[in-house]
């Protein structure tokens, strides 16, 4: 089971990584015509992931249970929310654009909260000490869960982090947003909506 945390753990970290260089870097970094055609299209591309609506998952299959402790220690499982639509947001402190989705994550939650919509963030691979310390610089609005072995992640899709998933009310992956998004879009929001009704 360790080896399988550490494998887990060492490709989300690969995948964020391979990720930043790619989506990060400038023009300047690249000196041929062809190496700047990559970079103008990785642009565009990460634009319309920024801007880009949710991936409809075939078959809406079940969610994977958890049981997971927040930051405070107090234990949570999917079936905790079940009867709402939830936004489930796989993330962790050491990646860019996680930390950079964060702020349109709780500008969604402060348009969503009253609307009987959960928004969970599950950290993946780190202690609590270094979730609070990132906190306490970067609030997070909404209910953080920790994953510090990254074992449940490995029962879910997720190819990168971040990865967030949108369930129904009956515990059912509906969507999947892979990579950085604008939460607080009413276009994306509204998906999520039309599964309160």
């Amino acid at each position: 089971m360790l080896y399988k945390t550490l494998i887990t753990t060492f490709l989300l970290i690969a995948m964020a990584v391979a990720g930043w260089y790619f989506f990060g870097q400038e023009d300047s970094l690249h000196t041929s015509a062809e190496q700047k055609k990559h970079v103008e299209k990785a642009k565009v591309n990460k634009t319309r992931s920024k801007s880009g609506l949710l991936t409809a998952l075939p078959g809406k299959p079940f969610a994977p249970t958890f049981e997971l402790t927040d930051d405070n220690g107090d234990a949570y499982s999917l079936s905790d929310f079940r009867g709402k639509p939830i936004i489930i947001n796989f993330w962790a402190t050491w990646c860019p654009p996680c930390r950079a989705e964060l702020p349109s994550m709780n500008r969604a939650w402060k348009k969503v909260k009253n609307e009987g919509i959960e928004m969970i963030a599950v950290n993946v691979g780190e202690d609590e000490d270094t979730v609070s310390a990132f906190k306490a610089e970067h609030p997070i609005d909404f209910r953080v869960l920790l994953d510090p072995s990254a074992e449940m992640v490995s029962d879910w899709p997720i190819k990168g982090l971040p990865t967030t998933f949108v369930i129904d009310k009956e515990g059912r992956l509906v969507y999947i947003a892979t990579g950085e998004r604008e939460w607080d879009s009413d276009e994306i929001l509204n998906k999520v909506r039309e599964l309160n009704k």
